[in-house]
């Protein structure tokens, strides 16, 4: 359970990214289960405060999260690098659209396919659609592209 902050706790990147989630106030996070994000919204449902599901496939995750960010809450969707593909007609969508709250699209890519049917670099997506994107360069920094 969330421990106020504390303590320090050393966290894997998963985790973290849940732990960031609620910190951010996040209120409704969707997710498409795929090795390597998995992880990430079965580690939300241990905040109480964040409405978290399983999705039928990426797009609908997206389509979930981002109705909830038109709507002004805090959103976040999750999936692996493939699953940006079929979620990206309304990821372009939304950037010309815009939103009301936040919304964080999590992509895992997967180099050196280790988990994956193949390897692409979903930072393509974020450039093509003219939207910020972080990207972690280690535990301590990320770099804005």
């Amino acid at each position: 359970m969330p421990d106020g902050g504390n303590m320090k706790k050393v966290l894997q990147g998963n985790e973290a990214i849940a732990r960031g989630a609620w910190e951010a106030g996040v209120t409704i996070a969707a997710a498409y289960p795929g090795t390597p994000s998995s992880e990430i919204l079965a580690e939300i449902t241990q905040y109480p405060e964040i409405k978290a599901e399983w999705s039928p496939n990426e797009k609908v995750a997206l389509e979930v999260a981002a109705g909830a960010a038109i709507a002004g809450a805090r959103s976040l969707a999750c999936m692996k690098h493939v699953g940006m593909n079929v979620a990206s007609d309304p990821f372009m969508t939304l950037a010309y659209t815009g939103i009301k709250g936040g919304l964080v699209v999590v992509v895992a890519d997967d180099p050196s396919v280790h988990s994956s049917q193949n390897e692409q670099d979903s930072r393509n997506w974020a450039r093509f659609a003219k939207v910020p994107m972080l990207e972690p360069g280690d535990a301590f920094r990320f770099q804005c592209v």
